[in-house]
């Protein structure tokens, strides 16, 4: 300290990049960046199933006797005034009933509609919250909401969340991957906004694997490059960047050094993974999957794939709910594509015991109104008041039913969860206490359920 050129600002610069150089050997090595252990968990990864367009609470989870009694006629003013309106605002109003029916399936007696018949079966592992509710009315921003807890755009996605507070299990594939199939009315587009780390360290965000043609852009070797020649190269790479790191202890030149890593390592382990014609024909049977048809199917068992390799957070989504029109006829065709593997996925983890510790949501952004929607076919608008969700597996009481809708299904009324809660449940299920997990950005400790209270659903765990 007595050299002239030791300055105050020297020291509180050094210093900083000694705590830096901590926190990005903490990055670069895969371990926990926050050191989470606040409880005991249940669940070691998540498959997060997305029904992209949001689909009908009451054509799958949510029978109202009501709504058929009133069918056609005008919608009680009581329910609705005021309300947040998509597509209806301003319309006369009349009530839809339902267009199937409801028995009751499993030794739990699920209500479970007939669109939904291997689901029907699985009754007993699944727990369904028919008491959601959310804050965005449209699609992205919904979707958005769903993902990151908020409407801004920019924050980290829950898969990031969970991959920044635990890590990966495997070193050979990314902790937090991505797949999307089509299929049904109006596709929305999904923007990869939507796996984004967002303000976290770039290497959280998820991967998106194509389930057709190359699994990932740009990860195959050049024309003409070996594997050898390969490894040298990112072996060069990375000692220039260590070296520029031990000067300016940048987070980010971790994430490169890690994606470069990954890419290479990616090369031999993706094609592996993705080549499901290995798979028993019986099991290719049950989910009705087909080698490189891109289907939900495939990716279903896409999932439970990675699920064995060791990622942490898998998340599918599957794009054609948006039924505004001809409601029977995109139902039939969405639960067509979907409902089977869903079953077929739950079924598999079960039989390999990997249930127990893999945490599986299926639901979409939001759910569709009681009232009267479309020309010809019925369908139903965008809601956000009450709708359904289930949750399976890591935790999870299966052969439950929590919370409830009024008579209509339109306003949640018992046992109320909000998507905040949704996220503090996945949580909590992890060993992550929601409260206190947050990441310091802008002056601000910034959680996924928010600055408001969250609550863990107690009434769905184990």
């Amino acid at each position: 300290m007595n050299s002239p050129n030791f300055t105050r600002r020297t020291f509180l610069g050094q210093a900083g990049l000694s705590l830096g150089s901590a926190a990005l050997t903490s990055l670069a090595s895969g371990a926990s960046p926050t050191g989470l252990s606040h409880l005991a968990a249940k669940a070691k990864r998540v498959i997060f199933l997305c029904m992209a367009g949001g689909p009908s609470h009451l054509e799958t989870f949510d029978y109202k006797p009501k709504l058929d009694e009133l069918n056609g006629k005008p919608m009680p003013e009581s329910f609705t005034k005021g309300q947040p309106i998509a597509q209806l605002q301003g319309q006369a109003l009349k009530v839809q009933g339902h267009l199937t029916k409801f028995p009751r399936h499993g030794k739990s007696g699920q209500l479970i509609s007939d669109y939904l018949p291997h689901t029907a079966k699985i009754a007993d592992d699944i727990a369904i919250v028919r008491s959601m509710v959310t804050e965005q009315i449209n699609h992205d921003p919904a979707h958005t909401f769903m993902n990151t807890g908020t409407a801004i755009s920019g924050r980290p996605s829950m898969g990031s969340w969970v991959t920044y507070g635990l890590g990966s299990e495997t070193e050979e594939l990314p902790g937090f991957v991505v797949l999307t199939s089509v299929g049904g009315r109006n596709p929305q587009p999904i923007a990869s906004r939507q796996w984004s780390a967002g303000m976290l360290p770039s290497r959280f965000q998820g991967v998106e694997f194509n389930s057709s043609g190359d699994p990932v852009h740009y990860v195959s070797n050049p024309k003409g490059v070996s594997t050898k020649q390969q490894a040298a190269l990112v072996d060069a790479i990375r000692k220039l960047d260590q070296k520029r790191n031990a000067h300016v202890a940048n987070p980010e030149i971790a994430t490169r050094i890690a994606a470069y890593e990954m890419a290479f390592r990616m090369q031999a382990s993706v094609p592996e993974l993705m080549d499901i014609s290995d798979e028993p024909q019986h099991v290719l049977d049950a989910y009705g999957a087909q080698p490189g048809d891109g289907s939900y199917a495939s990716n279903c068992l896409l999932a439970r794939r990675l699920a064995e390799r060791g990622t942490r957070f898998i998340h599918l989504y599957h794009r054609g709910w948006d039924h505004h029109g001809d409601l029977q006829k995109y139902m039939n065709i969405c639960c067509g594509l979907t409902d089977k593997p869903t079953a077929a996925l739950i079924n598999d983890l079960k039989a390999r015991g990997m249930l127990e510790d893999t945490l599986v949501i299926w639901g979409g952004e939001f759910g569709r109104t009681p009232m009267f929607q479309g020309k010809g076919g019925a369908g139903r608008d965008h809601h956000i008041k009450g709708f359904s969700m289930w949750m399976a597996g890591g935790g999870v009481q299966g052969g439950t039913t929590y919370g409830e809708t009024d008579e209509l299904g339109y306003h949640a009324v018992n046992n109320v969860v909000h998507v905040r809660d949704l996220h503090a449940t996945m949580l909590h299920l992890l060993g992550i206490d929601s409260t206190r997990f947050s990441f310091p950005f802008q002056g601000l400790d910034l959680r996924l359920t928010g600055v408001e209270p969250a609550k863990v659903i107690k009434g769905v765990l184990a």
